[in-house]
């Protein structure tokens, strides 16, 4: 393999332009909303959920689309941004309320001694779900990233929170003042929490994401709006080529191959994200292009099957 438009090999420094990333790397991230298509029924899955005030639980496989969803709808009714709360094996309701830093506010009272004022406030934050769930003028956006990630109990213990709207913060509930003025996730305003309780005004959007490993309580199903993205076709895929890329025509052949060999794979059974089409799309078809020969190679590990370590 011969292509190397930027890195050689040969341990000589020199001044490379890198030029332009592919729009979806560009940071800050600012991703225009109009580049998602969504599919046939989404749209009338998201009113359903805007509707009933119901979480929107989305399944689908990695890169399908599933998190930019959100993006789109805040973007559309004005939501502001969107809070994001990514699920791990070890994520858990108290932390996506509020944090409390315990440890160093002890700190600053040994430090302060008599003379520091003890303010609480400092010290707490809210979480992506708190933060969502305090008043607003205009409900938030909240996506659960990958709640099929989590332990066995979350989703059941999100069922009280989620029905109610409200959540107690106990520090504040025996704090000695009846109002304190709490930061928010991902900011810095702050907005004041009457004797430790937050109770939402509106029910934020809230979107779940799943990549279907794992099945959910029937008390947790029921309480959402439920939809499943549909498998990748050619024709849904040069959508959102078209969306993200400019593809001349003499270039669309090459990149027709792709896609169609991209489909022909994922009904094959093998494991393949669409942000992995987009990325090879982007290689075959920028300034520095590699050659036929060069392009089989770069495909081979841009679009390397997922399930493969």
């Amino acid at each position: 393999m011969t292509w190397s438009p930027f890195y050689v090999g040969d341990g000589h420094p020199r001044n490379v332009d890198l030029g332009a990333p592919p729009p979806w790397r560009t940071f800050p991230r600012q991703t225009p909303p109009h580049r998602f298509q969504p599919p046939p029924g989404l749209v009338e899955a998201v009113n359903a959920a805007l509707a009933l005030r119901r979480p929107l639980l989305l399944t689908g496989a990695p890169g399908s689309g599933k998190s930019t969803v959100i993006e789109q709808v805040a973007a559309e009714l004005t939501l502001g941004d969107v809070l994001r709360w990514h699920i791990t094996s070890r994520s858990t309701l108290a932390e996506a309320l509020y944090r409390y830093d315990a440890l160093g506010r002890i700190h600053a009272q040994r430090i302060e001694g008599n003379t520091g004022s003890d303010d609480i406030a400092p010290f707490l934050q809210m979480g992506p779900l708190g933060t969502a769930l305090l008043p607003t003028g205009r409900p938030r956006a909240l996506l659960i990233d990958e709640i099929d990630k989590s332990d066995l109990d979350l989703p059941s213990d999100l069922l009280d929170v989620l029905e109610r709207g409200e959540f107690e913060v106990p520090e504040l509930a025996r704090y000695r003042d009846d109002v304190v003025h709490v930061r928010e996730w991902g900011g810095e305003a702050r907005h004041p929490v009457t004797k430790g309780r937050v109770r939402c005004n509106g029910f934020p959007f809230i979107v779940m994401t799943s990549n279907g490993e794992r099945d959910f309580p029937a008390a947790f199903l029921r309480r959402c709006i439920r939809y499943t993205m549909p498998a990748p076709t050619v024709e849904s895929l040069h959508q959102i080529v078209a969306a993200h890329l400019e593809v001349s025509e003499e270039q669309s052949g090459s990149v027709d191959a792709v896609v169609t060999g991209f489909v022909e794979r994922l009904g094959a059974g093998e494991s393949l994200a669409v942000d992995q089409l987009l990325n090879a799309v982007h290689l075959l078809i920028g300034a520095d292009a590699p050659s036929e020969e060069d392009a089989r190679a770069i495909l081979d590990l841009v679009l390397n099957e997922l399930s493969r370590v």
